[in-house]
Parts: C-alpha cells; structure tokens; sequence
C-alpha cells in the first residue's frame, strides 16, 4: 500500500487517514429526536438521556454532537503498568491510566469497549461506571460510584442506542500499489 518499500512515517499517516476518512456516523435516532421527531426514540431512551447529563455524569466527558471532550482521562479500568497517557508524561499523577475519550457515536456497534476492549458489551460498561472504577491519586474527580437502579441502567442503554445510525457502506478510495 502507498507505494513500494518499507514502511516509512508518511505511509504510516496516509494510511491512517485513509482508515480514518472511512469512518462516518451516519443519521441516528438520538439526531432525529434533537431535530423535533418526538417519536425517534422512546421513553426509556429520554430518561437514559437525562440520567446521561445528569446522576449519570456522562456528559461531562463525553459532550457535543461527537459525545467527546477529546480529553484524556482515567476512568479507573487500567491495570498495573497499563499507563496510557501516564507513559508520555510519567511526573503528571493525573495522566497515569489516562486515555482518550472515545466518540459515543455508533458505540453500539463498536464493542468490545475500553482501550483494550477489556468491557465485552454496554451493560458491563454501564456497570463499571457504576461502581466507579479503581480508586487511585489518578482517577478522574467526576468519576465515583453511581448508585444506579436496574431501570435506570437500562435507561441509559436505550439512549446509547441511540446514537447508532444505520449501518452504510462507504466506498474506500482506490490507492497506488
């Protein structure tokens, strides 16, 4: 791919905005419901929203139309010598175990979940976030034991579905060999 030869820099960054280009959301629901339709999404859905900008917490990491802050943080999943970010910065206690935010949009279809796909599906995802992860000097300050009831659980996946627009396929672009 890219060209003859070995792997080079350049041919790393082409590739990986070419992989990149290939990755679009397509309409959700959750759009549908922001833009009037009161039907695009039920009842259990509008309370996981809430409960998302609310008890949850959720919004505040993962916010705007890509539900990212484009931070990193440590959510309190990362292990041992599982740094992260902390690898770049190893004096900044706050960046130990710290990783990217990831875009909520299409996480339906995106599991495994975690940086290294440790959180097989949502329901386990939502259950990590509600024990609070590991208590450590990194740890994010917003992130702390949840309390959340099975219904409200439940709430919050029904939302998170909606974030997931039909699947499409996207024409990748044909490059020199």
């Amino acid at each position: 791919m890219f060209g003859g030869g070995g792997v080079t820099r350049e041919k790393i960054e082409q590739s990986l905005a070419t992989f990149e280009r290939a990755i679009v959301s397509g309409e959700a629901p959750f759009d549908r419901w922001v833009h009037g339709d009161e039907s695009a999404i039920s009842p259990a859905a509008k309370r996981g929203f809430a409960l998302f900008n609310g008890k949850a917490n959720c919004a505040v990491c993962h916010s705007g139309w890509a539900f990212t802050d484009a931070a990193f943080h440590d959510i309190g999943v990362a292990k041992d010598d599982d740094l992260g970010r902390g690898r770049l910065f190893p004096t900044s206690v706050k960046l130990q175990h710290a990783f990217k935010t990831p875009t909520l949009r299409d996480v339906a279809h995106r599991g495994p979940y975690m940086h290294d796909g440790s959180v097989a599906n949502l329901a386990d995802v939502i259950d990590l976030y509600n024990r609070g992860g590991i208590d450590r000097p990194s740890r994010d300050s917003e992130i702390r034991p949840l309390n959340l009831q099975s219904r409200e659980k439940a709430d919050l996946i029904a939302f998170l579905n909606t974030l997931s627009g039909s699947a499409k396929q996207y024409p990748f672009p044909n490059l020199p060999r």
